[in-house]
């Protein structure tokens, strides 16, 4: 099937140089009166999402090296730290790694940081590395299949796929440093997916999970109408691209590390729409998943002005857990904490969570955030 120009099998759109889709597609969804393109949708109902999941991370599962190659690179990518040696994938795919050593000898404890949607694992951390290594902490990333170096870039790899391979990669360094204490740390997107991995059928050997920003962001908080949209254009018009801001939305108070992501080549700067409908895929069963949470300590740490995932969503969303979880709440933090102006305060209370996960938190985050939790909306 073919309209005005472009496949159903392989789409192409001829797109603005630098759109993106993101976290803030509900937002537009929601808000930016949508509905005439469902009709249009409806009539194209043939088409629907491309998604490479585990076991197809070359091309394979109806994609073809043509439709991969069209995928918007940008610039020639210049990692911004040295790659380790790839970790290993359930299905042999070698996932792009990252690693910053602790300084002052061996590590008292490792971290491994997954990113969020359109970044990678060599950018997100960059802000509060030297505090986290100063404290003698091991920092691993990688780069998540679909972003970054990782194979298909651009392609939604499946939420299966991404929690398994979080898990795989947590027990990959947990092999090799079976005496330090491995937590499992996701922004956002990664946060959702650390949080499926957790609990899921074979949970990653991990000693505490950290929920940056999480992304728990609901079909049923997108609402009916928003939902039904979404869908019509991810199995219409897979190829369809968005800009990434949304009504002035801003993720951080940091003006320099959003200049520094919008020049690193490795942040995607076009995303397919299938590709923001599977990270919708990944919220809603992150939010389901959440009575369910967790096995081992769990820290949350959320900003009073993020307002990619609305606090309303958020504080919905948290509800869902059982008692045990520690919320930590900052009034100055936005979206991208760890590179907020607040990622001082912010790195600091989760180095002493992650030496004693009982005891209070430094800045008394912790209490803010459950007053905050309890209060009536």
């Amino acid at each position: 099937m073919k309209w005005q120009g472009f496949s159903c099998r392989a789409p192409h759109l001829p797109l603005p140089h630098g759109t993106a889709i993101s976290l803030a597609m509900p937002h537009r969804i929601r808000a930016s009166g949508l509905f005439w393109l469902l009709a249009a949708a409806l009539a194209l109902a043939g088409c629907a999402p491309q998604v490479v999941p585990l076991g197809d991370a070359a091309l394979g599962y109806g994609l073809d090296a043509k439709a991969v190659a069209e995928v918007p690179r940008g610039e020639a990518p210049v990692p911004v730290a040295p790659l380790a040696e790839p970790i290993p994938a359930p299905d042999g795919a070698l996932l792009p790694h990252r690693v910053w050593r602790a300084e002052g000898g061996p590590p008292r404890a490792l971290l491994l940081a997954l990113h969020g949607f359109n970044e990678h694992g060599g950018n997100f951390l960059l802000d509060s590395l030297g505090q986290l290594t100063a404290a003698g902490v091991e920092v691993h990333t990688y780069d998540q299949r679909g972003f970054g170096q990782a194979p298909s870039r651009g392609y939604w790899p499946g939420t299966e796929t991404m929690a398994r391979d979080a898990a795989a990669a947590a027990a990959y360094l947990k092999a090799r440093n079976p005496d330090v204490p491995l937590f499992l740390l996701g922004e956002s997107m990664g946060a959702a997916v650390a949080l499926l991995a957790e609990t899921g059928e074979a949970p990653p050997p991990i000693d505490g999970l950290v929920l940056l920003a999480p992304a728990f962001w609901s079909r049923g908080a997108v609402g009916p109408v928003g939902v039904g949209v979404f869908w019509a254009l991810a199995h219409s018009v897979p190829a369809l691209g968005f800009p990434a801001a949304a009504g002035g939305i801003s993720a951080s108070d940091n003006l320099d590390a959003l200049r520094r992501n919008g020049r690193d080549p490795l942040v995607i700067k076009i995303t397919r729409i299938d590709a923001a409908w599977g990270l919708l895929d990944a919220m809603d069963r992150a939010t389901q998943a959440l009575p369910r949470c967790c096995a081992v300590p769990v820290l949350i740490l959320q900003g009073a002005k993020d307002a990619v995932v609305p606090p309303g969503v958020t504080r919905a969303a948290l509800r869902r857990m059982p008692p045990g979880p520690r919320l930590a709440r900052y009034p100055e933090g936005f979206h991208l904490l760890l590179r907020d102006k607040v990622r001082g305060t912010v790195a600091a209370d989760l180095l002493a969570w992650m030496a004693d996960p009982r005891a209070p938190l430094p800045s008394g985050a912790d209490r803010v955030g459950e007053a905050w939790l309890a209060a009536e909306q």
